[in-house]
């Protein structure tokens, strides 16, 4: 087909949600569409090809399914189609899995379509969800049932068109052995259950629960193939806000495995060749963090030293938990000759990882300095609120990184930009520095399809509870109203990671040294480049 027959394709873009039960054996609730129902007729002109298409998808069995509305990102279109046709929202369900968009056309009818899937994982009662009971279909539908995802097949089983297709891009376990997809599950599972530890260490949890599943593709004739598609379900589907760092690991990891790639792994070569690629890989993590520390020692050198001579005190803005900034603060103190360390940190709602952090930094300072040492801190926890006081004086606000756009914006723990606002505005000398991997850079282009994570609420209002706040039972009422039922709508709403712009960041300090913005573009591109060749056309 030419490429000007292509552009000629009328395009519209689709989304394929499929509701799982994941307790005990995985299952997948598929919707028996309604005669009433009649599916594209806003695409098809033609009077006999919207009856075909109608008649094919009639009474069959499929997902929540609809179009993307103009200006609408796929996720978005996705929870509105679930929560119109099934009354389910975040209380009831979650997502669960990304999957690997795919187009497809029909010359015949000049029609482009791109789907979108997606998987939504029904909440327990345990959970604060509603269980089958929350699950309401409307006049599309005629019933729902519970199935065996391997059981769904694009020929005897009656579903709608490309029903096996569009599952198996959230289902990527039915193209697997067993035991592989056990080792793929038990990753993401892992890697989605894990909301304290840093991108570092879930890109190396990532990089394991992959060598897992490698280790069960010895017998696969289509290896590569399945290994890539695994490695995008590892990048998308287990932490995808921190998922930058874990795509370029990946991409790394590929890159070397490339040169066996059209080899068998009945090989023995072969195979000890991909296995000792992700070692490889794994222990040359180990040393990042080191890289990092004499990079911050070297920029305080350089640039802090030669003005605070006369000062006795280092003081720093830190908030939330990372090893690499704690474990670089200490040894680059330890190396200036100034006396007092002045610490202030954030205590970082929901999860308070900054009073973890302070105590950990307690812990580690009273051993690399021992009394009767002449060194000394002032440690000081400010709750998230405080931090324009918190901010006062200090003369660097110290960040990690979750993600690094290509324009040089970071992805970090909520309560990030509040306290380099603050910062900058008491303190208009004050550095802000952003401790990062470079693998947190993400590709050129992918920020668009960056959402918000928004997680349990209830994480927000145990506190709340605990503490005999008064009203929160009004608050969870009407949180548990049903649309129509009344006219107050209430979100508790638990954001782990906002955005803070790149014009406000002074450095960016990294296991290659400190680099500015044209360097983090750079590295985007790169990232991008490797990202279309190794997963762009799975």
């Amino acid at each position: 087909m030419t490429a000007q027959h292509q552009s000629e394709f009328q395009h519209r873009s689709v989304v394929s949600s499929f509701l799982f039960s994941v307790t005990g054996r995985p299952r997948v609730a598929l919707f028996r569409r309604s005669a009433k129902v009649r599916t594209y007729q806003w695409v098809f002109s033609a009077q006999s090809v919207l009856e075909l298409w109608a008649d094919l998808r009639r009474h069959r069995l499929a997902p929540i399914s609809g179009s993307v509305e103009p200006n609408e990102s796929p996720i978005a279109a996705a929870w509105r189609e679930l929560k119109e046709e099934t009354t389910l929202t975040h209380r009831d369900v979650g997502l669960w899995r990304h999957g690997k968009p795919y187009t497809f056309s029909d010359a015949s009818i000049g029609r482009e379509w791109t789907i979108y899937p997606f998987a939504f994982r029904l909440k327990t009662t345990d959970e604060g969800g509603r269980g089958e009971e929350a699950i309401k279909i409307d006049w599309e539908h005629d019933g729902w049932e519970w199935y065996d995802p391997k059981d769904v097949n694009d020929g005897s089983f009656d579903g709608v068109p490309r029903l096996a297709d569009s599952l198996g891009r959230v289902w990527f376990e039915a193209q697997m052995n067993d035991e592989a997809s056990q080792a793929l599950r038990s990753g993401l599972q892992q890697l989605e259950n894990d909301h304290r530890s840093g991108s570092h260490e879930l890109t190396t949890i990532a990089l394991t629960g992959f060598r897992d599943v490698l280790v069960h593709l010895r017998g696969d004739p289509n290896w590569w193939q399945t290994a890539r598609m695994a490695a995008w379900h590892m990048c998308k589907n287990g932490r995808e806000s921190m998922g930058a760092a874990t795509t370029n690991a990946f991409l790394g990891v590929l890159g070397d495995m490339e040169e066996v790639s059209g080899q068998s792994l009945e090989n023995e070569s072969a195979w000890d060749y991909v296995l000792g690629v992700v070692d490889f890989h794994l222990e040359n993590r180990r040393a990042m963090p080191a890289h990092i520390k004499d990079s911050f020692t070297a920029y305080l050198h350089g640039t802090f030293i030669t003005k605070a001579q006369p000062q006795s005190t280092l003081t720093i803005l830190t908030l939330s938990a990372s090893s690499t900034i704690r474990d670089s603060i200490l040894d680059a103190f330890a190396s200036l000759p100034i006396s007092t360390l002045d610490l202030r940190i954030l205590e970082s709602r929901p999860l308070f990882e900054g009073a973890s952090m302070a105590s950990s930094l307690v812990s580690e300072f009273q051993t690399k300095f021992p009394p009767p040492s002449d060194r000394h801190l002032k440690l000081a926890v400010y709750t998230d609120a405080s931090a324009a006081l918190a901010a006062d004086g200090v003369d660097f606000v110290l960040l990690g990184a979750d993600r690094i756009s290509s324009a040089g914006w970071i992805s970090n723990k909520i309560g990030s930009l509040p306290a380099v606002l603050c910062a900058k505005h008491v303190g208009p000398r004050v550095k802000v520095l952003v401790f990062s991997q470079l693998e947190k850079v993400a590709e050129a282009g992918s920020e668009e399809n960056h959402g918000v994570e928004n997680n349990d609420p209830v994480e927000v209002m145990s506190p709340w509870i605990d503490s005999g706040v008064k009203g929160v039972k009004v608050l969870e009422r009407h949180m548990d109203a049903r649309p129509g039922t009344s006219n107050c709508a209430v979100e508790v709403k638990n954001v782990y990671f906002e955005w803070v712009p790149a014009e406000l960041i002074d450095a960016y300090i990294c296991e290659e040294g400190t680099l500015d913005r044209n360097a983090i573009k750079k590295k985007a591109d790169q990232v991008k480049e490797k990202s279309d060749k190794y997963l762009g056309s799975l």
